[in-house]
């Protein structure tokens, strides 16, 4: 099938598919070079790498240039791919309560007490817990062990805490969990509406595709819908700074001044639509002037140019994330989002449509396979007629799961409560990302058998399990993902798994084996796996659901390793996949009619109070992933945020006395945490952000989800962890530090401690609450008790008592302490740099003692991870006559490969243009 030429998305003209097609001749494989698809976000971009001659690492990693998510773009953690494969840390043999064990061991010991669990207690003593990581192979055989062969459906996953909302609002408007749009539909809107959303950081892909399609159609729209200013408002039209949780509000307006401007698409809703006008009434009680105004804290004329963008734009796509799911009214919001644009009949149409982003690559396959709690498989639920029965004939299932089981927070209360006696955890560290994660950690350790697959050896949660099985990684794992737009790609196995790794469907396999179940788990690829999976899709289905993917149910083992993207359904009326649903009118329920839901904002559950006053919000920075377990070993990955920190706003921080980096301690009804302050404008008064990453294993006393309550949406069970009620602190502080070592150090020595890892070795920001003989305290983190054969240089500042001390050994630095009572903000990459280097000459041991660079330059703070490119490399290249994003990037080469950091870019234009 042939390739056109013509310019693609991002306006560079490059040779691409067509249309999204499933060709059974395209061959991905040429020589050393692969395509497979990255592991992190939702956007699921195509990557393509190079093997080296070893056959056990890559050469190069870049974007596939013919994938329809990203057409040869991809963002610096998917650049960085290869940083990430190394040995060090990965677990590469099964444990049995800290030793040493085999497979047979580990899986018998698993086999055993599932079978005396289910004995004594029933199926509902076993708990699976599952994650957007896993492939859907992965998913398909821990689904049908636990609901068809245990006879449990609590299964749940780590997209609970991602896409949960945003799948009952769509089933409760669709009938079904439809995503109905494509990125496609970006090159055709008119109008593009983010809430909630931080594209820029979280998805630099798609949010580079909207910047391409902005700077092509200067007309086009953009409104941001965020209570902080982020980077992706570099983009926007239009930013409304909406007060935390009022998303409801402002949609329930918007559709109220579409009735009252005579808007409302009556031929669309009178075919295709139900409940709109309940949805209307709703919409006009909750929306007079004055209480949209109170309910958001925008204002009126703000408010007006949000309606008139709306009105005048037919075309208007609306992408919504975590900022709407993670809420006690996340389903709410779905549907107040969706509602406006039933009414007006833009769906199923080019440029238009609610898009709900996933946060994670297989969050929608997941779902496909029936990875919540209340799911069944192929996008069946326990709720539908009939689904229970089907499901349970196509699989032969001798145990089939009747009713819902336990979501993720329900699902750890009921392990601590002593009704779950065996946790499988798979590919997540439920002890950082889970709300309450004090109730996490007694869950884990009353739990008579804790199981926990992983790559990793040394993740919090990994620390409590009874079995430890050795996992493949990405590069290892062969199967397929499913991406926000529903494109399915190959995840291929290229690099042979280390050790005894194993695949997480091998493993799964092995149990059920040893449960009496051989002939249903009898698999020996994949591939086995995935056109079982593509059956049952369209079993009994007669065009009832939306996943169909039964024309690849025939796909031959070399068909399924040759696999190009494809979004689903992929039935015989669209073989050639489907770019956007609902392009007839027709929906998923009963009538084929889509439905209208009243909507009746609700505020958060916790509010603030006065021993509580500050509202928290949580998410991601721009170069890290989840809880850091990858990117945390790529160096390049931990330069441009390198520590966690409390974003405040200059009034708050001002009325409080706080000061740039000073360590602040959080208290909140459920836990504390302690991290240093970021003062920005970006942040409203009143409001607090703090980023999700950071986990014991790299800082102490910093895991955010420690400050976050157990409060769910009733309906999806999504934890609200957008919204946390805090107090803030300064916490004393006797010496703040900055020891840059080549080896790892101990961290029981400091108060407060945050390992950075460089390329040369490691670097702690510390602090320390009381005052002590910090020479002594070097002397520790080298292991010497005396000055030993190392040489020490040491220098007191005798105006304000700064303490420095620079330690070689055989003329080679070993290690260097900076120490001040207040914090110190200038960067030490220029010294890390040097660590583990000759260094002889007397001025160059004097510039690493005084902490200022002598003969080198230093580049300042990482702003461009792509090309490493520094904040004073920058601000000298403006300086010297660059005035443009462009002129940056030719100078420097900054903001050319992923762009995500040209918002930043741009900040350092502008405040020179200020100066």
């Amino acid at each position: 099938m042939g390739v056109a030429k013509r310019p693609n998305v991002f306006g560079v003209t490059e040779g691409h598919w067509a249309s999204l097609r499933f060709r059974r001749g395209s061959i991905p494989v040429r020589n050393t070079t692969y395509k497979t698809t990255c592991p992190y976000c939702g956007v699921g971009c195509g990557v393509e790498v190079t093997q080296n001659d070893d056959h056990t690492s890559f050469s190069s990693v870049k974007g596939d240039k013919d994938h329809p998510a990203n057409f040869g773009r991809l963002c610096v953690k998917g650049s960085s791919l290869a940083a990430t494969l190394g040995r060090e840390g990965r677990l590469l043999e099964p444990t049995i309560y800290g030793a040493k064990a085999t497979w047979d061991e580990a899986l018998t010991l698993i086999a055993d007490k599932i079978r005396t669990t289910i004995e004594n207690e029933g199926p509902g003593g076993l708990g699976f817990y599952l994650s957007g990581q896993m492939l859907t192979e992965d998913y398909y055989v821990a689904n049908k062990l636990a609901k068809g062969f245990l006879g449990t459906a609590n299964v749940d996953t780590n997209s609970r805490l991602c896409m949960a909302s945003a799948v009952v609002a769509q089933k409760r408007a669709f009938g079904s969990d439809t995503v109905p749009c494509s990125y496609d539909d970006i090159d055709h809107a008119e109008c593009i509406i983010m809430v909630g959303w931080n594209a820029a950081w979280t998805h630099p892909i798609v949010y580079q595709r909207i910047a391409a399609a902005k700077q092509r159609r200067p007309e086009l729209k953009v409104i941001v819908i965020d209570p902080r200013k982020t980077a992706t408002c570099d983009l926007a039209d239009l930013h409304l700074a909406i007060k935390p949780g009022s998303d409801a509000h402002v949609f329930n307006y918007l559709l109220w001044q579409t009735e009252r401007a005579d808007k409302l698409d009556r031929d669309y809703i009178n075919a295709h639509v139900n409940g709109v006008e309940s949805a209307l009434e709703a919409a006009r009680i909750s929306s007079s002037q004055c209480q949209t105004l109170l309910a958001t804290g925008l204002s009126q004329a703000q408010l007006d140019q949000l309606v008139a963008t709306w009105l005048s734009c037919e075309k208007t796509l609306t992408f919504y994330s975590q900022g709407v799911n993670q809420s006690s009214s996340g389903v709410d919001k779905g549907n107040a989002i969706i509602n406006c644009h039933l009414v007006t009949g833009r769906i199923g149409k080019e440029g238009a449509g609610p898009f709900s982003i996933t946060g994670q690559p297989n969050a929608m396959g997941g779902r496909e396979v029936g990875g919540l709690a209340n799911q069944l498989a192929a996008h069946m639920d326990f709720a539908t007629p009939g689904a229970i029965e089907t499901v349970q004939r196509f699989w032969q299932a001798p145990a089939m799961a009747t009713e819902n089981g336990l979501k993720a927070v329900d699902m750890f209360q009921a392990v601590e409560a002593g009704q779950i006696k065996v946790l499988w955890i798979m590919a997540t560290n439920p002890l950082v990302s889970l709300p309450d994660s004090h109730q996490v950690r007694r869950a884990l350790k009353k739990c008579e058998l804790v199981i926990v697959s992983d790559c990793y050896a040394g993740t919090d949660t990994a620390t409590l399990a009874d079995v430890l099985l050795p996992a493949t990684t990405w590069s290892e794992k062969d199967g397929t993902v499913t991406n926000s737009e529903r494109c399915i790609s190959r995840q291929r196995g290229i690099l042979p798994p280390p050790g005894e790794v194993r695949h997480d469907w091998w493993a799964i396999c092995e149990v059920a084996k040893r449960l009496g179940f051989q002939k249903a788990f009898s698999y020996e690829h994949p591939h086995e796996i995935f056109v079982e999976h593509a059956a049952l899709s369209a079993f009994e289905n007669n065009g009832q659901r939306d996943f169909n993917i039964g024309m690849m149910s025939q796909l031959t083992r070399q068909e399924y390793d040759q696999l190009s993207p494809i979004q689903w359904p992929v039935t015989q009326d669209q073989p050639y996949g489907t770019k956007r649903m609902f392009v007839d009118g027709k929906f998923f329920t009963p009538d084929q009619k889509a439905r209208c839901l009243p909507i009746l904002p609700k505020i958060p559950f916790i509010s603030t109070s006065s021993d509580f006053p500050f509202v928290l919000n949580t998410g991601r920075v721009r170069d890290q992933w989840h809880t850091m377990t990858r990117t945390g070993r790529a160096p390049i990955l931990n330069q441009h945020t390198d520590r966690p920190y409390v974003a405040i706003s200059p009034a708050d921080a001002n009325a409080l006395k706080i000061q740039e980096g000073q360590l602040l301690r959080l208290k909140s009804p459920v836990g504390q945490a302690c991290l240093p302050a970021k003062i920005t404008a970006d942040q409203t008064p009143g409001n607090l952000f703090v980023p999700i990453h950071w986990n014991d294993q790299n800082t102490n006393h910093s895991v955010v989800s420690r400050l976050i309550p157990q409060v769910v949406d009733a309906l999806s069970g999504q934890p609200e962890s957008k919204h946390a009620s805090v107090a803030i602190e300064p916490q004393k502080v006797a010496y703040y530090g900055t020891v840059l070592s080549g080896d790892s150090l101990r961290t029981d020595l400091f108060d407060h401690w945050c390992r950075v890892g460089s390329e040369g070795g490691e670097r702690y920001e510390v602090a320390l609450f009381d005052t002590v003989s910090l020479s002594s305290l070097c002397l520790q983190l080298v292991g010497v008790n005396g000055r030993g054969t190392g040489e020490w240089l040491e220098y007191t500042n005798p105006i304000n008592g700064d303490q420095r001390f620079a330690y070689y050994e055989a003329g080679e630095l070993r290690l260097v302490a900076y120490f001040s009572t207040t914090p110190d903000l200038n960067s030490k990459n220029w010294v890390m740099e040097r660590i583990g280097q000759s260094i002889q000459e007397p001025l160059a041991r004097m510039g690493v003692l005084a902490g200022s660079p002598v003969d080198v330059v230093d580049k300042g703070d990482v702003i461009c991870s792509c090309f490493q490119t520094g904040s004073v490399s920058i601000q000298d290249a403006i300086e010297a006559g660059c005035d443009s994003v462009e002129a940056l990037g030719e100078a420097l080469s900054c903001g050319t490969n992923c762009g995500s950091c040209i918002p930043e870019l741009k900040r350092f234009l502008t405040s020179v243009e200020a100066v």
